[in-house]
């Protein structure tokens, strides 16, 4: 248990909500904010699901069961944002949230991440392309580095789960997708990226 999850059940469990919201956005606000702004095409839509991302949060941890991670359910919260965001932008884009202790909290901890280097931004350029359930599934499995059991609590619907060894097959895929279309972009250096992953299949980046 990462010890942002371990600060909030003991929050919860002293009966103090707020602070647990509190240390819930403050401990994965900055990890989540980078999260969405891959996940969305725009600047404004990303801190717009962010602080959708805040409220939700706020107003879902006294519920929380703790059937998965805290931090596979905080990012099911923000995936759900993006969504939203997805199916009805501009309904999104002309409802604002009204200022509230998680929205001010939320603007207070984004940290702005800048992806640096030309091929790291190309390689972005690429993820860009894919639908917006695939991006989610590389961010989160690269970028953020959660389990596979995590990424499947995330992306599983309620009529429709999926599996962990489902990703798994679906993140091979995606990746050797990416391969050749930074090969064809000379994003890879020689043949490096096609070596790359081995036998195992490791979650080396594309």
């Amino acid at each position: 248990m990462d010890t942002v999850e371990t600060r909030v059940r003991a929050l919860l469990a002293a009966g103090q909500p707020d602070a647990a919201a509190t240390a819930g956005i403050e401990g994965y606000g900055p990890a989540v904010f980078g999260y969405l702004r891959k996940a969305v095409d725009d600047e404004d839509d990303a801190h717009d699901a962010y602080a959708q991302w805040a409220e939700d949060l706020w107003k879902g941890l006294p519920g929380f069961r703790g059937d998965a991670s805290l931090r596979a359910w905080t990012y099911r919260l923000a995936w759900h944002a993006a969504c939203r965001l997805h199916r009805d932008p501009f309904r999104a884009r002309g409802v604002r949230l009204p200022t509230s202790a998680a929205s001010r909290l939320a603007a207070s901890v984004v940290q702005s991440t800048v992806a640096t280097g030309s091929r790291r931004a190309g390689l972005d350029r690429l993820r860009a392309q894919l639908a917006p359930e695939d991006r989610t599934l590389l961010t989160l499995r690269l970028d953020r580095e959660l389990e596979w059991e995590e990424v499947a609590e995330v992306l599983s619907a309620d009529a429709a789960p999926v599996t962990a060894p489902a990703l798994r097959k679906r993140f091979e895929r995606l990746k050797e997708r990416l391969r050749e279309l930074a090969r064809e972009e000379g994003l890879l250096e020689g043949d490096r990226g096609a070596r790359s992953g081995g036998k195992d299949g490791g979650d080396d980046e594309p």
